[in-house]
């Protein structure tokens, strides 16, 4: 596991426009400050990956997104809160709340409260975070910091070392309007 200084140091790339890799529960991860524009221009690019896709965030807790839920049915509420944190991510209405950058061409984003004890620590001190696998388009998702450096040699700011969660598959995607599992 990494150190708090490391997790620090990771924060301070990300604060400063970085792009940096960090393992999730499933795969490594790609991430960046969702409201620099830059940041996620340079991810999309590094992935091969085009804006009107969409990318996922993730946070350390369901506060953290309080500005996309504060507003949102009980019901819906309930169903996060019964499934975070942990391999679920959601898509929730954003309403024009979030940058077409981050929701592509879509009326929802991608939301999930990690369950990953590190990537849990960057979001408590980054908030929340883009999250998307670490891989060009087309290739296999990375399993090590090895096929990190492979996939995007010295081209991150910052890679955050540490273990992969237990899961052998990505998170499940859901929308939360309708309850229907799309991943």
């Amino acid at each position: 596991m990494s150190s708090n200084w490391q997790v620090q140091q990771a924060a301070r790339a990300v604060y400063a426009g970085g792009v940096i890799a960090y393992p999730t529960e499933a795969v490594w991860g790609l991430g960046c400050d969702p409201w620099d524009e830059g940041a996620v221009l340079r991810l999309l690019a590094l992935k091969e990956r085009p804006m009107d896709k969409g990318l996922i965030l993730i946070a350390d807790s369901i506060e953290q997104f309080d500005f996309l839920l504060e507003d949102l049915p009980e019901r819906w509420l309930d169903r996060l809160a019964s499934t975070w944190p942990g391999p679920h991510t959601w898509l929730v209405p954003h309403r024009g709340r979030l940058p077409q950058w981050i929701t592509g061409r879509h009326d929802s984003v991608a939301l999930r409260v990690t369950a990953h004890p590190l990537a849990a620590r960057l979001c408590a001190l980054t908030g929340p975070l883009v999250s998307t696998s670490a891989n060009p388009a087309g290739r296999p998702p990375a399993r090590s910091r090895l096929k990190i450096e492979q996939y995007f040699p010295r081209q991150l700011d910052a890679i955050l070392n540490g273990a992969l969660g237990g899961r052998r598959k990505p998170s499940t995607i859901r929308d939360l309007r309708s309850g229907e599992v799309l991943r």
